[in-house]
């Protein structure tokens, strides 16, 4: 998938008509209208989760999880758009917690499982590394889909397809941490410290690199 370049002034441009409340058209993209449109979903969500303030959060990913579900009906068999969709899911339900995140945490969990068979890679791991986050934090049954084997399995195919990551490694850090293992939990926000932030991904991953230092220095 070819990447596309937008200038500052576009961005800041497509971040406004989100915020008043532009959304996906509903009729079939085209190759470029989709990429574009991939693309915007991915700066939104990652400005979402890294600049908003905490009340404003939930609302905004609600929203884009609805742009989302609608690209990914256009575009089923696109790999890409459903490991999106699954992490924006996967935010939302993050913000809205409790009991009532658990639907949306479920549905995040299938769109996820169905990108991985479309391409076993899943958007270069991250697929993986969503999918370990989400048997880590949500709860176990009969409440929930939680488990810690199942996470701890996540994370380690998303280590074998981007052993270097900065997301993988935080988050397995964080849970190894929860598990008790305190000293592969140091040696993995080692490497998330350490790691290289994605081109396509630097501002979250700069903030995932800033949680991996507080980790570290818990540890």
């Amino acid at each position: 998938m070819q990447k596309l370049s937008l200038s500052r002034l576009t961005l800041s441009r497509l971040l406004i008509a989100a915020a008043i409340g532009g959304t996906l058209a509903l009729t079939p993209l085209t190759a470029a209208a989709f990429e574009s449109e991939l693309f915007s979903l991915k700066n939104r969500w990652e400005y979402s989760v890294t600049e908003l303030p905490a009340n404003e959060r939930e609302s905004t990913l609600k929203s884009l999880a609805g742009e989302a579900e609608q690209l990914a009906k256009q575009h089923s068999d696109e790999a890409d758009v459903l490991v999106w969709q699954g992490i924006i899911l996967a935010s939302y339900a993050r913000e809205r917690g409790g009991l009532g995140a658990l639907g949306t945490a479920g549905d995040a969990r299938e769109v996820l499982e169905q990108a991985i068979k479309i391409d076993p890679q899943g958007l270069n791991g991250s697929a993986y590394v969503t999918l370990g986050a989400l048997y880590d934090r949500v709860p176990g049954r009969p409440l929930g889909f939680g488990n810690s084997d199942t996470a701890e399995r996540m994370f380690q195919r998303a280590l074998e397809i981007r052993p270097d990551g900065i997301d993988v490694n935080y988050y397995y850090a964080a849970f190894l941490q929860e598990e008790g293992n305190d000293q592969a939990a140091r040696e993995h926000a080692e490497r998330a410290v350490n790691g290289t932030a994605r081109d396509n991904r630097q501002v979250s991953d700069e903030a995932l690199r800033r949680d991996a230092e507080a980790l570290l220095n818990q540890l």
